[in-house]
């Protein structure tokens, strides 16, 4: 299992949200870049960008950061959402070196762009699901949708999707652990490796997850947590590599 430091871009700065409101932001550093060294010195194997505001715009608002961490770190695996709504954003991002494009809102809306998506650019696309009460959320989390999360997988699950990634919304932000019955459930409804979102506070949630692992649990994306200090990047996946005691 992967841990995953989020780095979340707002106005060009790294930022972490609580519950996806953006007027409920913690600014942690103004060089994003220099952000990403910092976890790639902990040991991380890849990095997990989000483009908040591309998020509301629907459209690549910080993508000169995604750009600049992916120049720094070429050999890094970087995964970015955010704002991808288009082919032409996808083979933007591939070509300045992100590994995978996450693709939220327009996944929700318009399912069959998830296969074309996977056509084109084949092993690059992770679906995120975002979800309150098990329902699925959009437009940067300020909508939410009648579809249940599970359902939705299920729907992609010839497509050729990478991976999920599922946040619970509710935890997101709020250091109050990962829910980890839902992150099973969302494990378990397809093949599709899911990657946990949301709630992670400290190792506890790391060895939570490493324990139902099993169903189909692949990684962990973690932001609040590293950035105050709750949870040690390098402590949390050396835990992943020798599995939970």
């Amino acid at each position: 299992m992967l841990i995953i430091p989020a780095i979340d871009l707002k106005d060009g700065q790294c930022v972490r949200l609580r519950q996806g409101l953006m007027d409920d932001s913690t600014v942690f550093s103004d060089d994003p870049v220099a952000m990403a060294a910092r976890w790639v010195e902990a040991g991380c194997r890849r990095l997990h960008l989000v483009d908040l505001n591309g998020a509301f715009a629907g459209e690549p608002v910080n993508g000169a950061v995604v750009n600049a961490i992916a120049a720094a770190y070429p050999d890094l695996p970087i995964q970015i959402g955010g704002g991808i709504r288009t082919l032409e954003t996808i083979e933007h991002y591939i070509n300045a070196g992100v590994s995978y494009v996450i693709i939220g809102t327009k996944a929700v809306k318009e399912p069959e762009f998830v296969a074309e998506a996977c056509a084109a650019f084949p092993g690059k696309v992770i679906v995120g699901l975002d979800a309150r009460d098990g329902l699925v959320a959009t437009d940067g989390w300020a909508e939410v949708s009648e579809v249940r999360a599970t359902d939705l997988a299920r729907r992609f699950e010839s497509d050729g999707v990478a991976a999920i990634v599922y946040t619970d919304i509710a935890r997101d932000g709020m250091m109050q652990g990962v829910n980890v019955e839902a992150t099973v459930a969302m494990a378990q409804a397809s093949s599709i490796p899911v990657i946990a979102s949301g709630g992670i506070t400290d190792i506890r949630d790391i060895t939570a997850l490493i324990n139902v692992a099993h169903t189909g649990i692949c990684g962990a994306i973690t932001g609040r947590a590293i950035y105050e200090g709750t949870l040690d990047v390098a402590d949390a996946q050396q835990l992943c590599d020798e599995g939970a005691v």
